[in-house]
């Protein structure tokens, strides 16, 4: 079992940026691909960003290709979505979850965070 704990969220303004952290526990965080989505109000939960164990393979949703970068430190079982440039569409709940290979089908992820809120305001 691998429990995931999401936090950075907050209210920014169009344009500022925030770094979104979750930070692993439990069985193993190692051999684990991360992700990254989200979820607007009335819409379902959609794919943002994942990175594999080693860190050689980052994946993008292109509505945030250039402005948020995923990243991790094994070292720390912590993954992170820098987000910049944001906007009032970035608008949602982002949770962070794990598998054993990154895909962009949040069904197909096995572990799931609690959620960080992030609101953008014009």
């Amino acid at each position: 079992q691998v429990q995931l704990v999401e936090s950075g969220g907050g209210l920014v303004q169009a344009g500022d940026s925030l770094r979104l952290s979750c930070a692993a526990s439990g069985r193993t965080f190692s051999g684990y691909a991360m992700g990254w989505f989200r979820q607007a109000p009335g819409k379902e939960r959609e794919f943002v960003a994942a990175i594999s164990w080693s860190g050689g393979n980052i994946y993008y949703a292109d509505s945030v290709k250039g402005r948020f970068t995923i990243s991790r430190d094994n070292a720390k079982y912590t993954v992170y979505l820098q987000m910049n440039s944001l906007k009032p569409e970035d608008t949602a709940v982002y949770y962070c979850a794990a598998r054993r290979v990154a895909t962009m089908t949040p069904l197909e992820w096995n572990y799931w965070g609690q959620g960080t809120q992030v609101t953008v305001s014009s």
